[in-house]
């Protein structure tokens, strides 16, 4: 799933990308009234509705699937910390690297997705804010360097770390 917000004059922003198992919509238990953003399958998706009075009481009565969703957000809030930080600070080639591990999953349990979730270059650039003529540039750099097999699917090698972890 694609999460995305609009801004007044119709500029859009990838906020997060979704895999099996995450939540989105939580926002309204915390008494947001209004969707900010829109949730969009990028891929073949499976979406489970619970209802907010459902989730509630789960939350209340559950306690190993209200650890695990805790757990969760607390895991989504120090993402987007670090997206926020990655934003003021880096290069859009070092967020664009960084970008594309996260969508390969590295740093979490289990091995990384090699090959990445069909993702365009007008999402990667809403993703980590330049344009997409700047992400294609990149990725043919990349491609070029062997960090990233380029051909309608993107792989991910080992070897990007390289391009986040080099000051």
């Amino acid at each position: 799933m694609k999460l995305s917000v609009v801004n007044e004059v119709g500029k859009e922003a990838v906020v997060a990308i979704l895999g099996p198992g995450d939540f989105f919509g939580e926002a309204c238990l915390a008494g947001q009234a209004v969707c900010m953003g829109t949730a969009t399958a990028i891929a073949p998706t499976t979406v489970l509705v619970i209802e907010k009075s459902e989730m509630l009481r789960v939350l209340h009565g559950e306690h190993e699937f209200s650890d695990r969703f805790i757990a969760y957000m607390l895991a989504r809030n120090i993402r987007v910390e670090e997206d926020l930080v990655d934003q003021l600070f880096n290069s859009s080639e070092k967020r664009l690297a960084r970008t594309l591990l996260l969508l390969a999953r590295y740093g979490l349990p289990g091995h990384p997705q090699k090959i990445l979730p069909n993702v365009s270059q007008e999402t990667l650039a809403e993703m980590i804010g330049t344009t997409r003529s700047r992400v294609n540039f990149f990725m043919n750099k990349f491609r070029k360097l062997g960090f990233i097999q380029y051909d309608g699917q993107i792989r991910v090698n080992d070897s990007l770390l390289s391009v986040v972890l080099h000051d």
